[in-house]
């Protein structure tokens, strides 16, 4: 009887050791998912965020042949400016690491400048002239997002796609008999950078900083004004430092 006693008593000890581990690890479950901000948001197959944006920006000139045919300009500077914008973020996602990411509308308020060397001076004396290019682009960046895994409350991602724009200011410039270096409508490029996503208790930041180049050519060459025949092609170079923030 002592043996059987002594085994239905171990027996007990074992099942309350046992239940005890559970319970520990059902809190300690807890306490970790107490300890983590937005632990379903990764489950989420989309979720929508705003932009706020930073950029510098500038052109790459090509020069046409005439610039070597004529001395009357020496030299063309492209020269760096800031820019302001804001956008709408729109992600969709595909598997645990890659999401597809679409910003629309995103509006980015962009001043690109040149300088021109000039042999001689223009009517009021100078020798250097610069021209302000002010830019109001409506854009759609298309992007596929590539993030590690979650740590805590942090996560690396890269990211990298198209984009496609639309120049508002165009026709405001065309209209403008002063206006010496008109440029198309729309422009085509690629964009590629990298950020971190901070998951917050209410919302996800996300700091990023990207490149966002043009491809296609943006200058409407006018062969009758010598700032404009000089230049063959402008191509938008920008770097973009963005803010995200994401429910």
């Amino acid at each position: 009887m002592y043996h059987l006693l002594r085994i239905k008593k171990q027996q007990l000890i074992g099942i309350v050791a046992a239940a005890c581990c559970i319970i520990t690890s059902l809190t300690s479950i807890a306490q970790l998912r107490d300890q983590l901000n937005l632990p379903d948001t990764d489950d989420k197959n989309y979720h929508i965020g705003i932009v706020i944006m930073g950029a510098s920006s500038r052109f790459q000139i090509s020069h046409h042949p005439r610039f070597l045919q004529y001395d009357s300009v020496l030299a063309v500077y492209p020269e760096n400016s800031i820019g302001l914008g804001i956008g709408g973020m729109h992600t969709f996602k595909i598997s645990d690491h890659f999401e597809a990411r679409v910003v629309f509308p995103q509006l980015l308020f962009a001043n690109k400048a040149i300088t021109y060397e000039l042999k001689y001076p223009d009517a009021d004396g100078a020798t250097l002239v610069k021209k302000n290019i002010e830019s109001i682009l409506l854009g759609v960046p298309i992007q596929l997002k590539f993030k590690s895994d979650r740590i805590n409350n942090f996560r690396v991602y890269m990211m990298g796609g198209i984009k496609f724009e639309t120049d508002l200011a165009s026709k405001a410039r065309a209209k403008n008999a002063d206006d010496i270096i008109k440029l198309k409508g729309t422009d085509f490029g690629v964009e590629a950078g990298m950020g971190f996503n901070i998951y917050n208790r209410y919302f996800i930041l996300s700091p990023e900083i990207k490149i966002s180049n043009g491809i296609s050519n943006s200058h409407s060459r006018d062969q009758f004004l010598k700032y404009s025949n000089v230049v063959d092609k402008l191509q938008s170079r920008m770097i973009v430092f963005s803010l995200i923030f994401e429910g």
